[in-house]
């Protein structure tokens, strides 16, 4: 063994504990690269696979009723390759065990062969039976919130009759790999299923024979889809069709993307936090250990040593910790990868769903990890190439002693000796203690990052469900009705106040964009359903033209007093050119509101309601939920307290395991800024300190002249940290699909406390060990002469 591998191995026991805290800040950067860039991949992978085995189509339409002819015409689109018709309807669903009647998609599907497009991949049970009546395959989330099993009954209410189900299978699809409800935020698969049914069988249900009102298309390679798109609405336009769709806009693989692009955005910016921390550790701890062995950089140069051997010994030293972090990060991101896939199965449904750990990734993670110790060794290794070795030879020269800043100003008097001694050591390496500080401050940064996204959804839902939808339940009426149902409604058992809206599908263009968006008519005295902004200020329903969504606003490029060309995809579909009277901050989709009476006239029709928003008697829920489910003209029942509940259940449970996680990161990075900085500290000082002790200061009195220094790096990065977060979060929310959501900046009081509570239990921990080398200080080789 080389002499300097000798010298190698020996440095590295003795900075084991300082190299230990180094390694895990790495370990900790590369595990969220390997957890957040494999799961992303791993995602991707996995629904790709899905799509491909299942023929997930690619663009997509809902009619209102076609004839099947019309499937040669759509066959004949240049560009088309495959053409999957069908029939897909909304029916309550009874339940035994829930009080208010869930909602179920019932698709119709050959029961012969299989789809041609959009297929079920069976988890349970067989098939449909070409001679069977009244079968159904239900999905595998809605079957697993009741315990639904093959062989089981369902009660389905099939076109208001009563219809007893038979359950053969449970299966999966990839139109619902995130099975939400249209119009929810969250998923709630106790309220909410998908169904397979006989094609034949519920076309004759709903008197769909020989017809369809929905249909799935594949391209052929290079064809142009929104060509394609185009003259599918062309052909449909006259069948009811509200727009076609590319496979981008379909829901559940656009909650997917959204969800892909938050790991992105999680893999790249949390490990610039720790790798810049490590690089900064790496730069502190060598460059102290070369200004530590002066005399032996000069003997080696004067033995001979090539500058490349010096050079390559110190950064072959820097190198080990970061390999041994990376290869702790590579275990921790396996680890916390499989967790955080098994916390997508909740959401995500897929037939196998395992972590795919990318190897490309992981060099992409060891990478980053020696690209930072070499950032952090650059500083210290010009110091020790550049260093002659005459000038090397004699001791460091001491520090400029000078008055700090508080003596210039006069605020000296207020310290006592100590708080002095403080200030000035810290004045005379302000390079060293303002890296410290802003170490600290990542350390409280990651903590505020990692928790505000909790505050930020509460705040949503306290805006969404508190003040925008004062309602209580949402109900959908199977068709446009006309405006006389309010008076039925509101004699219901419990209805409090009943509310009106009518919904129809638009597609709005300005210039060369354009946008499917549903336009919304209320009434004017509208109470149950208001207009609140991320401000929590109440906007006004402007009495004629339109009320839409910045985000809609900013896609379209308009601004308040623009008019934007509107063509409505529902009845005569007319086109009509309404202005923008207003513009809100809301919170989730792209919406555009009107005044509903000058709704009906832009669309040429009398007055009729799409669905209510209804406020009612809590204690008479049981006896309305009856009544609505057996009312003819209601398609679908939402009540807002199980969204809420689903919310609680899921989304609150999982955020407090990221949490956790988080906390655990950001105590390793303030614990290994604040413990190298004492290290270092005290490796410097020791002789000053042992001298202290001579002269007469208690082993408490030498402690509190390097704890305080501690004690004023940290309580200096607390506020630095809590802002530093901020901006940290806000750039957290870029990644946010805003077509989907607009997620309010809000970080909670509780949340800075955590987050500097944490840095400064960790500043506690750190002081204590420093505190144990202090009390085993030995004097006598202290003292000793160095030259």
């Amino acid at each position: 063994m080389y002499a300097l591998d000798r010298k190698l191995l020996r440095d590295l026991w003795a900075l084991r504990t300082q190299n230990l805290a180094i390694s895990l800040v790495i370990a900790c950067g590369v595990g969220m690269i390997i957890m957040s860039l494999s799961t992303q991949r791993s995602l991707e992978i996995t629904r790709e696979r899905f799509y491909d085995e299942n023929r997930f189509g690619e663009v997509f339409v809902e009619l209102k009723r076609a004839p099947d002819s019309l499937r040669d015409r759509l066959e004949e689109i240049p560009g088309m390759r495959d053409v999957q018709t069908r029939v897909v309807v909304s029916a309550f669903l009874d339940v035994e065990g829930l009080d208010q009647p869930a909602v179920g998609r019932i698709n119709g599907i050959p029961s012969e062969h299989l789809p041609v497009l959009n297929r079920i991949h069976l988890r349970a049970g067989r098939n449909l039976d070409p001679l069977g009546q009244h079968e159904v395959i239900l999905s595998e989330a809605f079957a697993g919130a009741h315990q639904f099993e093959p062989g089981d009954k369902l009660k389905v209410i099939i076109n208001g009759r009563l219809q007893l189900m038979h359950v053969v299978g449970i299966a999966l699809s990839p139109e619902s790999i995130y099975e939400i409800q249209p119009g929810q935020m969250i998923p709630d698969p106790s309220s909410y299923g998908v169904l397979w049914m006989d094609e034949r069988e519920l076309a004759a249900a709903f008197d769909m024979e020989g017809a369809f009102n929905s249909a799935a298309f594949t391209l052929l390679r290079g064809a142009s889809e929104p060509e394609v798109i185009r003259q599918i609405d062309a052909l449909t336009e006259e069948f009811g069709g509200a727009g076609a769709y590319a496979r981008s806009e379909q829901i559940s693989h656009r909650f997917l993307d959204h969800e892909m692009k938050q790991l992105k955005g999680m893999g790249t910016v949390v490990p610039t936090i720790f790798l810049g921390v490590a690089a900064f550790l790496l730069n502190i701890v060598l460059s102290r250990l070369i200004n530590t062995q002066r005399e032996q950089i000069a003997v080696l140069k004067a033995f001979g040593y090539m500058w490349w051997e010096i050079g390559g010994h110190y950064l072959l030293m820097t190198l080990m910790v970061a390999f041994m972090g990376a290869i702790m990060g590579t275990a921790m991101g396996i680890y916390l990868g499989r967790g955080l896939t098994h916390l997508y199965t909740t959401f995500f449904h897929f037939p196998v769903f395992e972590f795919y750990l990318a190897q490309d990734i992981v060099w992409i993670g060891w990478g980053i990890a020696v690209g930072s110790a070499f950032i952090g060794a650059i500083g210290g290794l010009h110091r020790a190439l550049t260093l002659p070795p005459a000038e090397a030879m004699r001791p460091e020269p001491p520090a400029n002693y000078q008055r700090s800043l508080f003596e210039v100003i006069g605020l000296s008097r207020l310290l006592s000796p100590i708080g002095k001694m403080i200030l000035r050591q810290l004045e005379r390496t302000p390079r060293r203690t303002v890296l410290s500080i802003v170490g600290v401050a990542l350390a409280v940064s990651v903590m505020v990052l990692g928790n505000f996204m909790e505050d930020s959804v509460q705040k949503l839902m306290h805006l969404m469900f508190s003040e925008t939808q004062r309602y209580d339940i949402t109900v959908a009426f199977r068709e446009p009705t006309n405006m006389a149902v309010e008076s039925e409604l509101i004699r219901l058992p419990g209805v409090l106040r009943c509310e009106l809206f009518r919904s129809v599908p638009a597609r709005f263009r300005a210039g060369h964009r354009e946008r499917l968006v549903g336009i919304q008519g209320v009434p004017t005295d509208h109470e149950l359903y208001r207009f609140i902004d991320e401000r929590e200020e109440i906007i006004d329903l402007p009495p004629n033209g339109l009320l839409i969504s910045t985000e809609l606003a900013n896609l379209l490029d308009v601004s308040v007093g623009d008019f934007i060309q509107v063509e409505v995809l529902e009845g005569e579909r007319p086109t009509r050119s309404l202005q923008v009277a207003a513009t809100i901050d809301d919170f989730a989709g792209l919406s555009a509101f009107t005044e509903i009476t000058s709704l009906g006239n832009a669309i040429r029709e009398s007055e009729t309601a799409s669905g209510a928003y209804l406020q009612i008697d809590l204690r008479q829920e049981q006896s309305l939920m009856r009544t609505l489910k057996e009312h003819p003209r209601i398609a679908g029942v939402n009540i807002k307290r199980s969204t809420v509940e689903s919310f609680n259940k899921t989304i609150a449970e999982n955020l407090l395991t990221m949490r956790m996680v988080n906390v655990i990161f950001a105590s390793i990075i303030a614990l290994g800024v604040i413990y190298n900085t004492a290290r270092i500290a005290l490796s410097e000082r020791t002789r000053e300190l042992a001298t202290l002790r001579v002269l007469g200061f208690t082993r408490a009195e030498i402690s509190s002249i390097l704890l305080g220094e501690l004690a004023v790096i940290t309580i200096a990065g607390l506020p630095l940290g809590c802002a530093l977060g901020n901006v940290f979060a806000f750039v957290a929310l870029l990644s946010v699909d805003r077509e989907l959501f607009r997620i309010p900046l809000t970080v909670l009081p509780k949340t800075y406390l955590l987050a500097t509570g944490t840095a400064v239990v960790s500043a506690l921990i750190a002081g204590l060990l420093v505190r144990r080398r202090l009390d085993k200080l030995n004097l006598i080789d202290v003292l000793k002469t160095r030259e």
